[in-house]
């Protein structure tokens, strides 16, 4: 009850915020359930649907930071309604795509674009900024959560619709859930109205964006975060993008694709809140480097062995509950280092590391299956990287913890 209300005067905000994020990642992390019909029937490669994928998280990742800039000049709320305009022009130039060219724009540079405006930095910031630093690793969990319900939800309905209509009948359905993300943008915009708040890096908070940019890339501490965020990103897109056709390449049920990214979800929700529950307590590079080397060890037990749904589902299981853990972690991180008037665009150029993987994961996991007809080389690389950079996240943070930069502290 303390909680809720101390939360109350700004519901409106992280409802908004929530829906906008779980619609948004929800949406784009169930695209990989279209590959195969998709390609077959317009005659493109995986490499080909793998390529704008990869487009699409490179949009997203080196935009990131100017969306980020963009809302300390005019505000949230017209960076988050255009962005969620873009998702609905994009989803649907994919459901009338024909060719390469429509899904390279549709699902590659608008949807980028899109994710840039709406996903987790921009929505962790709003709801950041409008609650109190005693609540904010905590609320910041929650709405990770909650943005943690659209692939439970889009991933069956896109899947039943594939199935039973056509791919594009399963994609014009996820253009009518992502029509519901501008009135939550809207409403999340609200967080104009809510004065900053103090916190211990706010020193920043009248520096110019480029001070705030070199004041980031002086900190250690936030450039180990940024370097081992890029194998989060190569790893979770991997599996967005490549299960599905793994499974299907397997002979698994097509379902079991989208039940395995439904549970995921799911198990993102407990996921979320704990990693926002522990971030409050304990070293959030820490937490983050143990998430990164367990989540290796996972990958690398489950494609060491023939799948089955079963096993096929506790992984999906094992690994929701490390998936958006991160992103209250480094959202917290990033606001404990620098505060929060740049959080958005600092919180943005740590994602643009996270994307060259995210990258990496989606058009190398193509080029390598098309190069070698499996995917074993690409998961045996993702297992590597992801122990290298996880213990060099956790010894980092052992020696090395959080606090506000030099630069920032003379001021």
């Amino acid at each position: 009850m303390p909680l809720l209300k101390v939360l109350r005067p700004t519901l409106p905000i992280l409802v908004g915020a929530s829906i906008m994020l779980t619609l948004g990642m929800g949406l784009r992390q169930s695209l990989g359930i279209f590959l195969q019909p998709l390609t077959r029937d317009i005659g493109i490669s995986v490499s080909d649907f793998t390529l704008a994928v990869a487009v699409q998280n490179l949009a997203w990742g080196f935009l990131q930071p100017m969306a980020g800039a963009l809302t300390v000049r005019y505000g949230f709320r017209p960076v988050m309604m255009i962005g969620s305009v873009f998702n609905v022009i994009g989803l649907a130039l994919m459901a009338m795509a024909h060719g390469l060219t429509s899904i390279i724009i549709g699902g590659g540079i608008l949807i980028g674009i899109a994710l840039a405006c709406t996903a987790s930095a921009i929505a962790m910031s709003v709801s950041a900024r409008a609650v109190p630093a005693t609540v904010r690793s905590t609320v910041l969990g929650m709405v990770s959560a909650a943005g943690s319900l659209g692939s439970l939800l889009a991933a069956p309905i896109g899947q039943v619709l594939s199935e039973d209509y056509g791919w594009r009948a399963g994609l014009a359905g996820f253009v009518v859930l992502s029509i519901l993300m501008i009135p939550a943008a809207w409403y999340a915009g609200r967080v104009d109205r809510v004065p900053l708040p103090k916190t211990s890096g706010d020193e920043i908070g009248n520096t110019s964006a480029g001070v705030a940019v070199k004041a980031a890339f002086s900190n250690a501490s936030f450039l180990v975060m940024t370097c081992a965020y890029m194998v989060c990103g190569m790893q979770l897109v991997f599996l967005t993008t490549h299960l599905p056709s793994y499974l299907a390449i397997c002979g698994m049920d097509p379902m079991l694709s989208a039940q395995t990214l439904g549970v995921i979800g799911g198990f993102n929700v407990l996921g979320s809140l704990f990693f926002g529950w522990a971030g409050g307590r304990w070293n959030k590079l820490m937490l983050l480097g143990m998430i990164y080397v367990s989540r290796s060890l996972i990958l690398a037990w489950y494609f060491m062995l023939p799948p089955t749904p079963a096993s096929t589902l506790l992984f999906g299981a094992l690994m929701g509950f490390l998936w958006l853990g991160v992103g209250p972690l480094v959202a917290g991180a990033v606001a404990e280092m620098f505060g929060l008037r740049w959080q958005a665009m600092i919180q943005g150029l740590a994602f643009m590391s996270h994307q060259l993987g995210s990258f990496l994961g989606a058009y190398g996991g193509g080029l390598i299956y098309d190069a070698l007809g499996s995917y074993t080389m690409a998961w045996r690389i993702g297992v590597a990287l992801g122990l290298a950079f996880g213990i060099i996240q956790i010894a980092f943070a052992l020696i090395r913890p959080l606090s506000p930069p030099p630069v920032l502290k003379a001021a």
